[in-house]
C-alpha cells in the first residue's frame, strides 16, 4: 500500500497520520483492519525498562603530555580502558569500587550516564601505560557532556522482544535482577509493558532491521545490529509472537542529545546497578499486515512464570500466563492467587510512543529503510562445556 518514501514525504509537509500502538488497538476494534490501514502511516511503540546490558563510550580528548589510559575510573566506577589511549567504555551495571574508602554498591555506571547526560560533574581518575609517545603516568579532573568529545551509548542488548515471569518457590527470599523475590511464591515480578512493547508489534522482525531509526533515551538512536543473546526460534504463537525470551536488539545513540528524564540510573538490593531506558521504535504502515500485527492485545501475549530458587540456567516453570493477566495485578499459581507487579513503567512506556509520534507529526523525525536484515535464524549457544579447577 505505502513504501517508506512515501511516508516521509507525508511526514515532510505535516501530513502523516501517526498512532500509538494503543490507539491503533482502539481503532481497530472500532473500524476494522482494512480501514485503518488506508488511514495510518505510522505506528509509535514504546517501553520504559531496565536495560542492564547498556553502556557508553566516551573520547576524553588528549591531555598534555598525553597519557595511554589503561586504568580509569568515573565517579568511583571503573571503565574500561582497552581502546585508544583516551577511549573508554562505561558499562551500567558495573559498581562503584571505592568512595571515601569505603565500598558503595547501590551507584554504578547507569548513575554516572544519567548524571552526565543531566549536565552534572563527573570525577575522573586514570593510571596510564607510560611509553614514548604517551609518557604520562596519571591524570585527575573532573568532566561535563560539554568537555569530552564523544558520549554516546552502545548497548549490546536491549528490547528484549519477550521475558519471563520470575516468581520464587523457595523458602528465603531471592534478590534478583527482577528485583525482590519473596519466598513459597510471595510475589511475581514482570518486565515487558506487553502489547505497546516495540518488537512485540513486529513479531517477525520484518520492519526493523540495522539501520532504523529510533527514539533512544529522548534522543534520536539507530539499530546498529542483532542483540547479544538474540534467540528468534523461541517458540511461537498462532499469531507470531514468542512465548519467551526471544529477538533482542543491538542499539547506538548521541547521549549528548539524549534527556535524563529517559535514561536513569538504579539500583536492585543485593544484586546490582542497572540503567533504567526509554526506547520507541516507529512501525511503517506498508500494508494490511501490519495494522493486523500492531492490534495485538495483552491478552494474547504470554510469559513464562519462572522459579528462580533453582540456581540453574534452565529453571522449572509453572507455565504460561498473559500479559493482560500480569496486569490485572494478580495471577494463579498452582490454585494459588499471587501478587504481581511491573519492572517497566506503563506509564512512561506509554510516553515514549507519545513522544516519537509528536516528533513525526511535527516532521523532526522520519523513518529509515533497513540497511541489512536481522537474522531470524539464530540459534542460542550455552556454554555446557567447562574445565573443574
Amino acid at each position: 500500500m505505502r513504501t517508506i518514501a512515501e511516508i516521509n514525504d507525508k511526514i515532510s509537509r505535516k501530513q502523516a497520520v501517526v498512532l500509538t500502538a494503543e490507539e491503533l488497538e482502539a481503532r481497530v476494534l472500532e473500524v476494522g483492519v482494512t480501514k485503518v490501514a488506508k488511514e495510518v502511516d505510522v505506528i509509535t511503540t514504546g517501553t520504559f525498562e531496565p536495560m542492564e546490558s547498556s553502556g557508553a563510550i566516551l573520547n576524553l580528548g588528549h591531555t598534555d603530555p598525553p597519557i595511554k589510559i589503561r586504568r580509569c575510573w568515573l565517579d568511583g566506577v571503573p571503565a574500561y580502558s582497552g581502546f585508544g589511549a583516551v577511549d573508554l567504555y562505561l558499562g551500567a551495571s558495573c559498581a562503584v569500587e571505592v568512595i571515601d574508602g569505603e565500598e558503595v554498591r547501590e551507584r554504578g555506571g547507569g548513575h554516572v550516564i544519567e548524571d552526565l547526560i543531566a549536565g552534572k560533574t563527573v570525577h575522573v581518575r586514570a593510571q596510564g601505560q607510560v611509553t614514548d609517545c604517551y609518557p604520562r603516568a596519571t591524570f585527575e579532573t573532573t568532566i561535563t557532556l560539554e568537555t569530552i568529545n564523544q558520549f554516546y551509548l552502545f548497548n549490546p542488548r536491549n528490547l528484549y522482544q519477550n521475558f519471563i515471569v520470575g516468581v520464587n518457590g523457595g523458602d528465603r527470599p531471592l534478590y534478583t535482577y527482577l528485583g525482590p523475590l519473596q519466598p513459597r511464591l510471595g510475589n511475581a515480578v514482570y518486565s515487558n509493558p506487553g502489547a505497546i512493547s516495540p518488537l512485540l508489534n513486529d513479531p517477525d522482525l520484518q520492519l526493523v532491521g540495522i539501520g532504523t531509526r529510533i527514539f533512544l533515551g529522548g534522543g534520536v538512536g539507530y539499530v546498529a545490529w542483532e542483540g547479544t543473546q538474540h534467540f528468534p526460534l523461541q517458540k511461537r504463537l498462532p499469531n507470531r509472537t514468542p512465548i519467551g525470551p526471544a529477538a533482542t536488539l543491538a542499539l547506538i545513540g548521541d547521549a549528548k542529545q539524549m534527556d535524563a528524564r529517559w535514561v536513569r540510573g538504579c539500583y536492585f538490593k543485593s544484586y546490582g546497578p542497572s540503567l533504567m531506558l526509554g526506547v520507541g521504535v516507529p512501525l511503517p504502515v506498508l500494508n494490511e499486515e501490519v495494522v493486523a500485527r500492531c492490534a495485538v492485545q495483552d491478552k494474547d501475549l504470554v510469559a513464562p512464570i519462572v522459579d528462580f530458587s533453582i540456581p540453574r540456567r534452565v529453571r522449572p516453570t509453572f507455565g504460561l500466563v498473559s500479559y493482560a493477566q500480569l496486569k490485572s495485578g494478580r495471577i494463579s499459581i498452582e490454585g494459588r492467587t499471587v501478587r504481581v507487579a511491573p519492572l517497566a513503567s506503563q506509564f512512561l512506556s506509554r510516553q515514549v510512543a507519545v513522544e516519537l509520534k509528536q516528533w513525526i507529526e511535527s516532521g523532526d523525525f522520519t523513518l529509515t529503510e533497513p540497511v541489512a536484515a536481522i537474522s531470524m535464524e539464530r540459534s542460542f549457544l550455552p556454554q555446557d562445556r567447562w574445565t573443574e579447577f
